[in-house]
């Protein structure tokens, strides 16, 4: 993300509803396709678990560089 640009004020959930959205589709694509849903459901939750986990740490990694970066302008 840019620095002119402001971060959304919730971007965890947001990543969790998008995730979740996409999950959704994808179940709801093998149901209409004729598809395995004892197959479908596992591979989607493990997608969302992986995605949504993968976003909160790339979160987690951007706001601690952020609380770096004013530390560094505070000392000097």
């Amino acid at each position: 993300m840019s620095a002119d640009q402001p971060s959304p004020k919730r971007p965890f959930r947001d990543s969790a509803l998008l995730y979740a959205g996409m999950a959704v589709v994808f179940v709801v694509l093998v149901f209409i396709t004729g598809g395995k849903m004892a197959v479908a459901i596992p591979v989607a939750l493990g997608c969302f678990v992986v995605a949504t986990g993968y976003a909160w740490w790339k979160l987690k990694q951007r706001l601690e560089e952020e609380q770096r970066r004013e530390r560094e302008q505070e000392a000097s």
